[in-house]
């Protein structure tokens, strides 16, 4: 009852993922236009939106505009949103910029997101400092190695002092990124990213990421050893540093705050 009462004093709806629905029914109710905040491909995100009359939706990437405009060919019936833009999720380099530190990092050692990349490099790689950062969801994979140091979970705000301050290397060889929010804020203090080729990370970190399949771990391997020579290190952090300032987010939240206002 307190969000129905907060709906009618609104001028705009804004909503993502499981909470689309009953937003969207309260804004129908009420008439107020809803923006849909899409930041992964999974169906339900593009079915909701386009049940609920969507005024305004929100891509976090341009691989996932063109996975809607999939949706949409094969579901023709389906609504369109009135209007679309493409908002990369916003990362201010200066919140993030540090000087790296000694440690390959994983962030989240779930499954999915490489754990168990990480606990095979560690065991390959006995000399090499890891750090694995525990996440907010599913089953983490810690090994419990010498060369491993385990960093329970934190808040957003505080990775800057207490991982990439640490961080030489990034590890992402996650099976499913949307777009990869941590590899951006990594970026920022020209730390380089090893990847898995997710069409999100492709996008996110562009010519500056370096990419291995999840699956291959042999050639993670080699990588992180060929980043260990200080030349191929500096020209990695130095492809780093510039797409981080590529990535400066004003220009797309400008445009965001205008379409948004458009709707008022």
């Amino acid at each position: 009852m307190d969000f129905a009462a907060a709906v009618r004093k609104a001028d705009v709806l804004m909503s993502h993922l499981e909470c689309v629905p009953s937003t969207s029914a309260l804004a129908r109710g009420y008439s107020k236009p809803v923006v849909v905040i899409c930041h992964n491909t999974h169906r339900p995100t593009f079915r909701d939106m386009a049940a609920g009359g969507t005024a305004l939706a929100v891509f976090n990437s341009q691989w996932m505009r063109a996975e809607a405009e999939l949706f949409f060919a094969e579901y023709p019936k389906s609504v369109r949103p009135a209007a679309e833009l493409i908002v990369n999720p916003p990362v201010f380099a200066e919140d993030y910029a540090t000087k790296p530190g000694k440690k390959v990092t994983l962030i989240n050692c779930n499954p999915e997101k490489g754990g168990r990349v990480l606990e095979s490099l560690a065991r390959r790689m006995p000399d090499t400092e890891f750090m694995a950062v525990r996440g907010a969801y599913g089953e983490q994979i810690l090994p419990d190695l010498p060369n491993v140091g385990i960093v329970e979970h934190i808040d957003g705000q505080a990775m800057r002092e207490r991982v990439y301050s640490r961080t030489r290397v990034l590890l992402m060889p996650s099976s499913y990124e949307s777009w990869g929010r941590a590899g951006v804020e990594a970026l920022a203090s020209g730390i380089p990213v090893l990847a898995h080729p997710t069409p999100g990370l492709c996008e996110s970190l562009g010519e500056a990421g370096i990419f291995v399949d999840r699956n291959d771990v042999a050639g993670y391997e080699a990588v992180l050893r060929k980043l260990a020579a200080p030349a191929e290190y500096r020209l990695a952090a130095k492809r780093a540093k510039a797409r981080s300032a590529e990535l400066n987010p004003a220009a797309d939240l400008a445009a965001w705050c205008d379409a948004v206002e458009s709707l008022a």
